[in-house]
């Protein structure tokens, strides 16, 4: 399941969500917040899909390109490897702080 870029969701995202909540008996709460998507965006999910409205949300956007898609997907890395650049700046200053004969 993946997410695209500014909000928007596949339609498979959507149906895997909702999935999650209404067969898999997870809470709301739950899924969203493994989902990283807003609670009352997969709540609306849920409502629709017990309406039989679901396959109707987001039938209006055009599909994203290869380059959003590739953007996305290069933003996120980026993310990931600033936090764990700032992990290892935090740790190395710590065990620096540590090794001084002064400190100890």
């Amino acid at each position: 399941m993946e997410r695209g870029p500014n909000g928007r969701y596949s339609k498979e995202f959507r149906d895997e969500a909702v999935k999650m909540v209404v067969e898999g008996g997870i809470s709301g709460y739950e899924a969203a917040s493994r989902l990283s998507v807003p609670k009352s965006t997969l709540e609306n999910w849920v409502r629709a899909f017990k309406a039989g409205k679901l396959k109707d949300i987001g039938a209006h956007q055009r599909p994203l390109t290869e380059v959003e898609l590739e953007l996305a997907r290069v933003k996120r890395e980026l993310s990931q490897v600033k936090q764990e650049r700032d992990i290892l700046k935090k740790a190395a200053a710590y065990f620096a702080k540590e090794s001084l004969p002064s400190t100890r």
